[in-house]
Order: structure tokens, then C-alpha cells, then sequence
């Protein structure tokens, strides 16, 4: 799976970030403006760069910034670690959304969180597998990340939906220190806003066999990148640091778009950290 954001998408959004001009990042990267918006639009990058000196006047970090560009990629993610969560990628004409399924295999109790697009393989597997859908986790209200929620809650009206956002009934609101339990799963949750204003993190501890935990994110962070500050730039960032960067290092990353990751590699990895 490739990269949610090119090494152009980076740049723009560090730009945006810090308030940076096309041309004085074009100046200090010692390329054209036209370069420059072509690098942004098409991420591919045809004359040298300056990434040190983009890096500073952008908040980059220059060596980062030069792995993105060199195509570096998360490692693979060997899921059979956590035998009991899913991964499936919904997708439209121009986008694609990650929604995650998390079951415990003695009660077949299942937890899903976020929607994506569509509802349909979804809910086959739930039916394929025996499963009792109890819990809908909302990382963020953001129309792809809820687009099939209207399906799934047809189908599974009594699931307990969970969300940080206030315009949501107060019985579906996240609660501080709420702990739920998903058979022996133990899921809690960090504001990540910034990205979204009722942004969210969900974390899976307790798994078998002592797998590390899991980190569902949706927009806060990408693999080497992260959403854009619709909120706050800098809200966005001082959470991400504080909320998911400060997870053990093993911690798997679920992003909302784009490849798994953890959280070591993105402390490596990352330029916007």
C-alpha cells in the first residue's frame, strides 16, 4: 500500500504548517516555484534539493524528508500478531478510507472502528463469522470515516456507537478514563483533536500471546506524515507527540489512510516530528 502523502504532500502541508510562501520555500529548497508546484502536485522530484534548508524554514526534519523522498516505507505488518483485528481499505473513484475490526474469538463479540466508505464485505464477514457487532468506535466525524454508518447501524442497531464529538447524544460520548472491554481486549481512548475537533484515539491493550497494543488513529498521523490541521496546526502536532508518539515503541499504528506503521518508525521516520 503506498503512502497516504507523497513527499509534495509533505511539503505543502509543513508549508501551510508554518505559514511558508511558495516562493521562499522555492528559494530556500534552490528550485523554481514551477518545480516546487510540480513536486507538491505530482510528488516527483526531477532537479536536487536543498532539503536542509527547506526543512528549516518549513519545520521539517531534512534526513526524514529525504527517506520520503527516496520512497521509504513503513515494514510490513504481520497481522497474524493480533490475530483478532482486521484491516479492510474501502474505496471510492479518487479515495481510500482504512475501517478496522476487532473480535474476541471465545464470545465472538466484535468492536469497529470507524466505517470507510462502503458497508457490504464488512458486514459479510460479521455474518461469515458468527459475530455480535457490540461496539462502533469514531476516531473522527469526517464524512469518509462515517460514510457507511448508516449501514451498519441498520444492520446492528444495538452496537454502542462511541465518539468525542458534541453533537452526538451524551450516552455516546467518550468519557474520561472509560475503559471497555472487548472479551479479554481492553480498549481506552486519548483526544488526538487538532486534525478534527473531536479527534481520537482508540488503544487496544491486552492482546494474546503479549502482541504489542494497538493504535487506532484515524487522521491524527499517517506512515511519515499526518492529516492537515483543519483545527490547529500546532494542536494537531503537540498531540500527536504527546497521545501517540509517547506509546511504547512496538505500539501498531492503525492510520485512517495508508499503510500500518508503529510507533518506533514514525519517531524515526516522520519529518513533522
Amino acid at each position: 500500500m503506498q503512502l497516504e502523502d507523497h513527499v509534495g504532500d509533505i511539503i505543502r502541508k509543513a508549508r501551510a504548517m508554518s505559514g511558508v510562501s511558495a516562493a521562499a520555500a522555492a528559494a530556500a529548497a534552490e528550485i523554481s516555484e514551477s518545480d516546487l508546484a510540480a513536486i507538491e502536485t505530482a510528488g516527483t522530484i526531477s532537479s536536487k534539493i536543498n532539503f536542509i534548508a527547506l526543512g528549516k524554514i518549513t519545520g521539517l526534519h531534512p534526513q526524514k524528508l529525504t527517506a520520503i523522498a527516496n520512497d521509504w516505507q513503513p515494514s510490513p505488518k504481520n497481522l497474524g500478531l493480533w490475530r483478532e483485528l482486521r484491516m479492510f481499505t474501502t474505496r471510492d473513484d479518487a479515495l481510500t478510507v482504512n475501517c478496522f475490526l476487532v473480535c474476541d474469538g471465545v464470545t465472538r463479540t466484535a468492536a469497529l472502528f470507524d466505517t470507510g466508505l462502503e458497508a457490504p464485505l464488512l458486514l459479510e464477514t460479521i455474518a461469515a463469522e458468527n459475530l455480535v457487532l457490540k461496539h462502533i468506535f469514531i476516531t473522527h466525524s469526517h464524512w469518509d470515516h462515517v460514510e457507511a454508518l448508516p449501514q451498519i447501524r441498520a444492520a446492528w442497531p444495538e452496537a454502542q456507537l462511541h465518539s468525542s464529538s458534541q453533537k452526538v447524544p451524551a450516552s455516546q460520548r467518550n468519557r474520561p478514563d472509560e475503559i471497555i472491554h472487548l472479551g479479554e481486549r481492553c480498549i481506552t481512548h486519548r483526544e488526538t483533536p487538532g486534525h478534527a475537533e473531536d479527534g481520537t484515539t482508540y488503544l487496544i491493550s491486552n492482546w494474546p500471546q503479549s502482541a504489542p497494543p494497538v493504535a487506532l488513529v484515524g487522521d491524527a498521523i499517517f506512515a511519515g506524515s499526518m492529516g492537515r490541521g483543519n483545527q490547529s496546526w500546532e494542536l494537531a502536532r503537540q498531540k500527536v507527540r504527546e497521545q501517540i508518539l509517547s506509546l511504547p515503541p512496538e505500539t501498531l499504528i492503525c492510520p485512517g489512510h495508508g499503510p500500518l506503521t508503529t510507533v518506533a518508525e514514525e519517531i524515526e521516520f516522520n519529518p513533522f516530528f
